[in-house]
């Protein structure tokens, strides 16, 4: 049973959410703060619903604590949804960004996509290689000259797919259509966030931006 941890501090919002995701078969873990919320994570978790205006420790602050942490996937259920605040979420290397008042039966669905992916991810090929890189897929780790780099799972995804089509150009819809098939409100400077993101963690350009186009991973000679 896959189990999910919601840090929510609105008392009504997390018995809708606990309920429907019990209903749908998940185990459920509640926090009611950002303290309690980070305390309360651990490696049994395999998603998590973060709420951003919390008590003691906001969801950014416990965003970036978890992902020093892990790569589990984050969703933040929140009731700021300016796109200033959900490219900041997205920067914060979250998975997905669903403003209040939303929907549970979408909310289930997206849950249920990002599971899956991550799923099929990890049953595929094992291991890829480029330059100093290596993915363990099976593990969902990425290493670096030796180093684990943590990825989120859409990161993981991303860079995943450029390294198994080195020399292909990718246009950012391309992207979209490929790992964000299901969030259909989605834009496109997510892509380019999550590139950011990638580049950052590892300190290298391998992704090229090809000017008007999009973005491709050169072959290894």
């Amino acid at each position: 049973m896959q189990k999910i941890l919601i840090v929510e501090d609105d008392i009504d919002i997390q018995d809708i959410l606990k309920n429907h995701l019990i209903d749908a078969g998940y185990e459920v873990a509640v926090a009611s703060d950002g303290v309690a919320g980070i305390a309360m994570f651990d490696d049994t978790i395999d998603l998590l619903l973060l709420d951003i205006m919390l008590p003691k420790i906001d969801g950014y602050g416990v965003c970036e604590v978890i992902r020093k942490r892990s790569q589990v996937p984050i969703i933040m259920l929140t009731a700021l949804s300016d796109e200033e605040n959900q490219l900041r979420g997205f920067e914060q290397q979250i998975d997905d960004y669903i403003p209040k008042p939303f929907s549970p039966k979408i909310l289930l669905c997206k849950i249920a996509a990002i599971l899956r992916r991550r799923t099929v991810e990890n049953q595929n090929q094992p291991l890829l290689t480029y330059k100093e890189l290596s993915m363990d897929v099976d593990g969902f780790h990425v290493y670096q000259g030796g180093n684990e780099v943590v990825l989120t799972s859409k990161e993981f995804a991303l860079l995943r797919l450029m390294l198994e089509n080195q020399g292909k150009v990718f246009t950012r819809q391309m992207l979209l259509d490929r790992l964000w098939a299901d969030d259909l409100e989605v834009e496109d400077r997510i892509v380019d966030s999550h590139i950011k993101n990638i580049r950052k963690k590892l300190n290298a350009d391998y992704i090229k931006t090809i000017r008007g186009v999009g973005y491709r991973i050169d072959k290894e000679n």
